[in-house]
């Protein structure tokens, strides 16, 4: 019975305990807090500002954002109230009617029976106001082009960072729905300009405007009516010009805003043509707009200049003056291309083709090319379309045309006709062929190309009898010489031998100049048993392709010369020969062997 009453006592006890502790949580009031956070969206005139209320919010009976010029606001300055509801103890306000480019300072507050908690200060600077901006005149002058003249009268308190006008077809045009022609100068004060390629029978509105940090200001509009005007042309370069024809490139652009009766070329050799000169009249254009015409019975070899036209009832419109020249009988075209490396300059040496007047047109030429492509050039240094021919893509020269392609390194005959507008290129291995030749009239024999000397060559050891040049063991490709004078014939005749050990060069570098020579090398001079009268033979070792000869000399001096005679001989150091060059030197008598290499004019002398 003591143990129950025991339980009882302890259970008294602890309901008193909780009453008590119920008591005290009744009384505990929690410290009311506000919290500035972040300012949000600043303009010129407007601020959202965020705040927080980490506690105590139903001790508050008002909350919002005090602001105002210097630090430290009260809610005796300026004040927002915040009328909605919290989100997550969270709350913004908007502050309105503050003052352009102007710093304010804005403080959370909340009031509650003790007076005014606030939170922490933040600062912000309202934007700029946008600038003001006048437009005092616009005149129509010279067609479709318009002056202005405007004055960006304040900044707003900001910098300006870009000013014009802006003209379109609708009254309230701005930057963002019409044309806008930007102004040098970004400044306060007046400016003017030129509005170019109106529309004709078109009603503008023309507004200036400026802009600095705070946005885009803008003028009163002013109305520009654009009468009908004359049509507006384009024109392109001339193309697929020959001796005697062109084809002309022409495009209205505007029509004035009037019909277009009547449009074509007009060309003439004086400057500006017009429908008193030579005229066509067309009737029809591509569905891009662009018309064309090709010219015919030109004359060779003469400048012209052509223009486009059209005519419609306020009267007649030219386009660009371009001017052009037919082909002479000689048509000399460059080769640019990856051989190379694309070097298209007037001051740079570089390899050609050309025709004669006996070739109907056709340039040709032989060049060393390498795996790629080459186009051909009449004027070095100039890529204009009108001078500058490639591949249409069927195998036909065109402006500018494609790059032709040159499928693998080798030495190729190249041809190209503007007149036809086509072109050819072969490659072409060149030898010696004929019974004095070690192939005979069967196979060729094949000669070396040298890129630096741009020459093809090789040592032989030939036998009386006769020979020829003949490329890829064709003889739809070979040269011979009527006259046996170094100068070269296609289908020419053969060139008669006299047995020895022979240098034969074949020099087709200089399109329709093409030479060869074929010597035999001996040493003459003094020093040498022969003296000055008679040759020492040397003979061709092919091993080490050059000329050699071992012989006694005494003191003195020798040359190398060919052929026995003195028409073309060698001298000068042994290193850099020179035709006709200086008497070479043996300061001692001995046993010599003297090799020459007469294509890179280089010899030795060894003393054995």
């Amino acid at each position: 019975m003591k143990r129950i009453y025991n339980v009882l006592g302890s259970m008294v006890a602890m309901v008193a305990i909780l009453a008590a502790c119920t008591e005290d949580i009744t009384d505990l009031r929690l410290e009311p807090g506000i919290t500035s956070l972040q300012k949000q969206n600043v303009t010129a005139t407007t601020a959202d500002v965020e705040a927080y209320v980490p506690s105590g919010i139903n001790a508050f009976s008002e909350i919002g954002v005090a602001y105002g010029l210097t630090e430290n606001p009260t809610v005796d300055d300026n004040k927002a109230v915040f009328s909605g509801k919290l989100e997550k103890a969270m709350f913004t306000v908007t502050l309105t009617g503050l003052d352009y480019a102007t710093t304010y300072y804005a403080r959370a507050y909340g009031v509650y029976a003790d007076g005014v908690k606030y939170g922490t200060q933040l600062s912000f600077t309202t934007l700029p106001r946008a600038p003001m901006v006048e437009l005092s005149e616009v005149t129509q002058e010279l067609g479709d082009m318009a002056t202005f003249k405007a004055t960006v009268t304040d900044a707003g308190r900001g910098t300006i960072l870009e000013r014009g006008v802006v003209y379109g077809t609708v009254a309230d045009v701005t930057v963002d729905n019409g044309e806008k022609l930007v102004d040098d100068g970004a400044e306060l004060g007046e400016y003017t300009g030129v509005i170019e390629d109106l529309m004709g029978n078109t009603k503008y509105y023309v507004r200036a405007y400026a802009r600095n940090e705070g946005g885009v200001g803008y003028s009163e509009a002013i109305e520009l009516d654009i009468p009908k005007l004359t049509p507006y042309l384009s024109s392109d370069v001339v193309s697929a010009i020959t001796k005697t024809t062109a084809t002309f490139h022409g495009k209205i652009v505007k029509d004035g805003g009037a019909e277009v009766t009547s449009f074509g070329f007009v060309w003439s050799l004086n400057p500006n043509p017009d429908i008193e000169d030579s005229k066509v009249e067309l009737t029809e254009a591509g569905e891009d707009g662009w018309f064309i015409y090709t010219a015919e019975e030109l004359e060779e070899n003469t400048k012209y200049y052509v223009r486009p036209y059209a005519i419609n009832s306020e009267g007649i419109g030219y386009g660009p003056e371009v001017i052009f020249t037919t082909l002479a009988d000689i048509t000399k075209l460059y080769v640019v291309g990856d051989y190379n490396g694309w070097t298209n300059d007037k001051n740079v040496e570089t390899e050609y083709i050309i025709s004669t007047a006996e070739s109907a047109g056709e340039a040709e030429g032989y060049i060393y090319l390498k795996a790629g492509g080459i186009k051909f050039i009449m004027e070095l240094g100039s890529w204009d379309d009108a001078t500058t021919f490639g591949d249409d893509g069927s195998g036909k020269l065109t402006n500018s045309g494609g790059n032709i392609s040159i499928p693998e390194d080798g030495y190729y005959k190249l041809t190209a006709n503007l007149s036809t507008m086509t072109y050819s290129i072969l490659k072409l291995d060149w030898g010696i062929v004929g019974n004095a030749t070690p192939g005979g009239w069967d196979a060729d024999t094949p000669l070396a190309y040298d890129a630096e000397l741009r020459i093809l060559y090789g040592g032989f050891t030939l036998t009386d009898g006769e020979l020829k040049f003949r490329a890829n063991n064709n003889w739809a490709y070979n040269f011979g010489s009527n006259d046996a004078d170094g100068n070269l014939q296609p289908d020419g005749e053969n060139i008669e031998i006299v047995a020895g050990d022979y240098a034969v060069t074949l020099d087709l570098s200089t399109p329709h100049e093409y030479t060869y020579r074929l010597d035999t090398w001996g040493v003459i001079g003094n020093a040498t048993p022969g003296q000055w009268s008679d040759d020492t033979d040397m003979t061709w070792d092919a091993d080490a392709g050059v000329f050699t000869v071992t012989m006694d000399l005494e003191a003195g001096e020798f040359k190398f010369r060919a052929n026995n005679a003195w028409v073309y001989d060698l001298g000068g150091p042994l290193d850099s020969l020179v035709p006709g060059g200086g008497n070479i030197s043996v300061s001692e008598a001995g046993n010599y062997t003297i090799t020459l290499d007469p294509w890179k004019r280089k010899a030795t002398m060894t003393k054995n």
